[in-house]
């Protein structure tokens, strides 16, 4: 831990501040702005991955482990998010031969 904490005190908090605002900013606008559902899916992981970085980066920063445990936590759902999103990906590529989340409002009854 020693070793996390003197690289942690070179770089500036701020500066994991920024580059996880900026990561989660790309993340929103790909959700808002894509409309290929697997992009979508990507930009969401991109989204937890800079709040993983923010998590661990305060936790070092006040020397209090509970943020590097809810990584692992959202690290778990994030892999749970991938295992069920790409499935309901994959099926809804086989009843309609794209991944563009407009053409699901063919599902609709």
């Amino acid at each position: 831990m020693e070793n996390v904490t003197q690289a942690m005190q070179g770089v500036p908090l701020n500066h994991y501040i920024l580059l996880s605002a900026i990561v989660f900013a790309i993340g929103v606008m790909g959700v808002l702005i894509r409309r290929n559902a697997i992009i979508i899916f990507m930009s969401v992981e991109l989204m937890l991955n800079a709040v993983n970085l923010l998590l661990t980066a305060f936790s070092v920063h006040h020397n209090d482990a509970s943020g590097q445990v809810f990584v692992f936590f959202i690290m778990a759902l994030a892999a749970a998010e991938v295992a069920v999103g790409l499935a309901i990906i994959v099926m809804i590529y086989r009843n309609t031969h794209s991944t563009d989340i407009d053409v699901l409002n063919k599902l609709k009854w």
